[in-house]
């Protein structure tokens, strides 16, 4: 499992993202252009210390990552918006070696990478109350829900 972000803006998600992949082994890839700078007070805060065990790739652009970076492994994009992505997480079945793929806060991912993959999720919310989820909460929810859904988590205490 493998987590992306897309030209990620905002330090403390990626921070708390990379908290989350040192937690469970998985490998995360920024791909760039970065609204911010890796050396950011920010994002090293919400990694606290936890940055040595981060498998961290950071790609100049989407070509690069698509042509080396993926390995081949199936990209399972998310969105917030329904028209975006009809399979709610829950009901996705997700394997080991899939690459999760979240975009920018800001905007989301783009229609030309969403057209690279007929994989998309999204997580499920009462209508009318938000438009999305915080970055690094929808990347939780996503990867535990992937984990488990591939059978990695069984083996976990």
């Amino acid at each position: 499992m493998q987590i992306v972000l897309y030209e990620p803006e905002i330090p403390p998600n990626t921070g708390n993202i990379a908290r989350l992949c040192a937690a469970t082994d998985v490998r995360l890839h920024l791909i760039e252009p970065l609204g911010f700078k890796l050396e950011n007070r920010y994002l090293k805060r919400a990694g606290l210390d936890y940055w040595p065990n981060v498998h961290l790739d950071v790609w100049p652009d989407w070509s690069s990552f698509d042509a080396e970076g993926r390995q081949g492994a199936r990209l399972v994009c998310t969105s917030a918006k329904k028209d975006r992505a009809e399979t709610c997480v829950q009901n996705f079945t997700f394997q080991p070696e899939d690459c999760l793929v979240f975009g920018p806060e800001t905007r989301g991912l783009p229609q030309g990478i969403l057209r690279l993959t007929p994989y998309h999720v999204r997580i499920p919310m009462l209508a009318g109350r938000v438009r999305s989820l915080n970055l690094s909460t929808a990347a939780g929810i996503v990867l535990y829900m992937a984990l488990a859904s591939s059978g990695l988590l069984e083996t976990w205490s």
